[in-house]
């Protein structure tokens, strides 16, 4: 799968090798880094439209991200979609922890799910929560789940 900038460039190098790229590259310039890793999707007709993000928020100064769009053609119920997402985060995540490790970068993994039982989503919360700290990554789900709801819902086509 093809990852992007925001600005739309697209990657040379593996996401992995991206990452380690862009840590090496902040901590140059003096930046601390946290990584929150999620995924949205929209439903579009017979389509589901997904984006995975690797957001990286500079203490104090701002942040960016990369994106990974992919469609599906399959019908999920809404539980089913929201775990599908959660597991296109844990799969980033990861590949991706060993950087995080040997860096000391923080992570967490988000997930576009909602923690008030009115809404729809959160039939998937207890599962999605249980499958992402039984793989030991640090937890968030909306309203604090700003890279699964705010960034990914934005990257999503």
């Amino acid at each position: 799968m093809l990852w992007r900038k925001f600005n739309g460039d697209y990657l040379q190098d593996t996401i992995k090798d991206s990452v380690e790229q862009a840590i090496k590259r902040e901590s140059r310039l003096g930046n601390k880094l946290k990584v929150c890793i999620g995924s949205d999707s929209q439903v579009k007709g017979k389509e589901t439209e997904f984006a995975t993000v690797v957001v990286f928020v500079r203490e104090g100064s701002g942040g960016f991200m990369f994106i990974q769009n992919d469609t599906s053609f399959r019908q999920y119920s809404i539980k089913e979609r929201m775990l599908v997402e959660v597991a296109k985060s844990i799969e980033v995540a990861y590949d991706l922890c060993s950087l995080f490790t040997e860096y000391h970068i923080e992570m967490e993994v988000h997930a576009d799910i909602n923690t008030s039982p009115q809404f729809k989503s959160n039939e998937a919360l207890k599962e999605a929560m249980g499958y992402i700290l039984g793989m030991g990554f640090a937890f968030k789900a909306k309203p604090e789940a700003f890279a699964s709801s705010c960034c990914a819902n934005k990257a999503v086509r």
